[in-house]
């Protein structure tokens, strides 16, 4: 058996009714308490993943989904180590977006399996968007590369006539014009449940079609491509929550954490740096936080999550990447629309991550005490 470790390698433009709501809302929020995230403790977490593949699709190349390259205000990389069959392995990023995958590959082999085992360090993210800081130092390379468009997530055509319903001539700043987008999904689209994983983030085909229905890899995405149409970076950030909430039911997964991915969305703004959103997880609270009922937008706890997930993420959840239609690296047959999945190819193409009798895989996730 081997083992390697790796360590550190609204505006105006938004009818008036609907700040009414918008009002009402927050305050119902105040009513709660909210989650603590300024200046929380950092929690560390240890994530298995595990993979096992037929043999009958090797020879067979696995991609896993690791933890972001660079460490950042809300989570840091302290470890990570396999054990398993592989004939070669390795850890790469993806030379566009820098997505970290952990590459392993068979040739012929009775039962080809892997396991990697990651160790992060989180601690919860929140920016007050009323109090503007000193300018942050990014690199022009990095906001141009999350202005630009995607496969799935373009910026002509409907995506920019939406923005422009949206965000009128006189929209107000960055913070004003990227709160009237949040506010617009959050009142405009809903989780379906019949969506299969995240979704694809196919924006396009959303706004043509009208149905605003998807889950977190739709909504967000949709907030991205409307930002970025409005000459604001954006981008999805792609990950898997590895504990429960300390807040809401719905927003929270520990233990067998096998279909817990979840895709969030940043935008930038030069006083405050990369800001948290996440308003898919507004619609999954509406959806999920009460078994018996769809929660309504004035829900106390509706208006909570609304009124929190604009500039604070709670990080009982570990960021993978920010690649949108990628290839990766080592070059995958075909580009992926997003990246936090196990990903494999066999003699045939692709095996369906979806469906484990082709490709076996289990992520399981604990919180390591001190």
């Amino acid at each position: 058996m081997d083992r390697r470790n790796f360590i550190s390698a609204s505006t105006a433009g938004i009818a008036a009714q609907t700040f009414g709501r918008i009002g009402t809302a927050r305050a119902a929020a105040e009513a709660l308490s909210p989650p603590s995230m300024a200046n929380s403790p950092w929690r560390t977490f240890e994530v298995i993943t595990a993979v096992e593949i037929w043999p009958q699709d090797t020879p067979a190349n696995v991609w896993l989904p690791m933890p972001l390259h660079r460490d950042t205000d809300y989570q840091r990389m302290l470890d990570i180590r396999w054990s398993g069959n592989a004939a070669s392995t390795g850890l790469y990023r993806d030379p566009k977006f820098g997505a970290s995958a952990f590459f392993a590959t068979w040739e012929k082999s009775d039962s080809p399996r892997l396991q990697v085992t990651t160790v992060i360090a989180t601690r919860n993210v929140s920016v007050d968007v009323g109090k503007p800081g000193p300018i942050q130092a990014v690199s022009r390379d990095e906001l141009d590369l999350y202005l630009q468009p995607t496969a799935h997530i373009p910026t002509d055509g409907i995506v920019r006539a939406t923005a422009s319903r949206i965000l009128p001539t006189a929209a107000g700043g960055t913070i004003e014009r990227a709160r009237a987008i949040y506010e617009w999904i959050v009142e405009n689209t809903y989780r379906d449940p019949k969506v299969i994983g995240c979704g694809t983030g196919d924006i396009r085909f959303m706004l043509e079609s009208g149905n605003l229905g998807g889950k977190c890899a739709d909504l967000n995405a949709l907030f991205v491509g409307l930002a970025r149409s409005a000459g604001i970076p954006a981008r999805d950030v792609y990950g898997v929550r590895v504990a429960d909430s300390a807040t809401w039911k719905s927003l929270g997964k520990s233990g067998d954490i096998t279909r817990a991915q979840h895709c969030r969305a940043e935008f930038h703004h030069p006083n405050f740096g990369w800001i948290p959103v996440d308003p898919a997880d507004v619609r999954k609270v509406i959806l999920e936080e009460d078994k018996d009922r769809l929660l309504p937008l004035s829900d106390p706890r509706v208006a909570l999550a609304r009124k929190t997930l604009f500039g604070a993420w709670e990080m009982n959840w570990m960021a993978f990447n920010t690649a949108n239609d990628t290839r990766l690296a080592p070059e995958t047959s075909k580009a992926l629309g997003h990246f936090m999945y196990p990903y494999a190819e066999g003699p045939k193409g692709a095996l369906d991550y979806y469906a484990p009798q082709n490709f076996k895989y289990q992520m399981t996730a604990r919180e390591l005490k001190a």
